[in-house]
């Protein structure tokens, strides 16, 4: 299913600034959704998603870039959780967009220096019914 950014967000309990074109918003449980683009996408090791981006690659005075920093501060400080959304383009550049997001992935902050910044994206511990009274015995 495609979704506008604003339906995205949605799903994770967060509003973008700008119903188009933010890169990140803070949701209700304190998570970071952030707006991902497919090619900053590596493979580190098996488990392990990396998303890997700079803020300069936007303009400088640039309202989704300073958010975006602001949003990875706020992570980082208080060591919270990141989740995915990623953006698709059909056809060419100026086309149409649509976003999907990753609620099975969980993102962790491993850098940041004011511009460069990683997130390492693993699957989230599914906890069985069966797990958890066992925990309770």
């Amino acid at each position: 299913m495609h979704l506008s950014l604003v339906d995205a967000f949605g799903k994770f309990g967060a509003k973008p600034r700008n119903r188009v074109y933010s890169l990140s918003a803070m949701a209700a449980d304190g998570a970071m959704v952030l707006n991902c683009s497919k090619a900053n996408f590596g493979h580190p090791s098996p488990g392990i998603l990396r998303y890997e981006d700079k803020l300069s690659r936007e303009p400088a005075d640039s309202k989704k870039a300073s958010d975006l920093g602001q949003h990875l501060t706020l992570v980082r400080d208080g060591a919270l959780p990141v989740r995915m959304v990623v953006t698709s383009i059909a056809g060419d550049e100026g086309s149409r967009r649509s976003f999907h997001v990753r609620t099975d992935l969980i993102g962790k902050l491993v850098e940041f220096d004011g511009d460069h910044f990683i997130i390492d994206f693993t699957r989230r511990e599914k906890i069985h019914p069966a797990t958890v009274a066992a925990r309770h015995k």
